[in-house]
C-alpha cells in the first residue's frame, strides 16, 4: 500500500516541474514522479496534468507516456509538439532518444 500524500503539495510540486521543461523537449508522467521521489505515483502526475489552473499556462504538451506516446484524444498535443520541434518516430510517437528532457542536469 502507497503511504498518504497531501495531493494539492504533490499537484504543485508537479506544476513546478512542468513548468520548467524546456521548448522542443518531452518527458514522461513517470520520470516527474521520479523526479519528485515518487515513482509510484505516474498516475497521480497525469490526474495532476488533467486538472491543472488554465491560468498557470503550464506546458502540458510536452509530458507523454514512457513509450513517446501522446494523449488519447488530445489530438492538437502532436500538432504543439511539431510546432516546437519535437521529433515524432514513423510510427507516431515521440523519439525519445532525441526529445527527451535530460532533467537530471537540473
Amino acid at each position: 500500500m502507497n503511504p498518504k500524500i497531501d495531493k494539492d503539495e504533490f499537484f504543485r510540486d508537479v506544476y513546478a516541474v512542468v513548468a520548467e521543461i524546456p521548448l522542443g523537449r518531452v518527458i514522461s508522467y513517470g520520470e516527474i514522479a521520479l523526479l519528485l521521489g515518487k515513482p509510484q505515483y505516474s498516475r497521480m502526475v497525469g490526474r495532476a496534468l488533467r486538472l491543472v489552473p488554465s491560468g498557470l499556462h503550464l506546458p502540458c504538451h510536452r509530458v507523454v507516456n514512457a513509450q513517446g506516446r501522446t494523449a488519447p484524444g488530445w489530438v492538437e498535443q502532436k500538432e504543439l509538439l511539431i510546432a516546437e520541434g519535437v521529433i515524432f518516430k514513423t510510427g507516431g510517437d515521440v523519439d525519445m532518444k532525441r526529445c527527451k528532457w535530460q532533467w537530471e542536469e537540473l
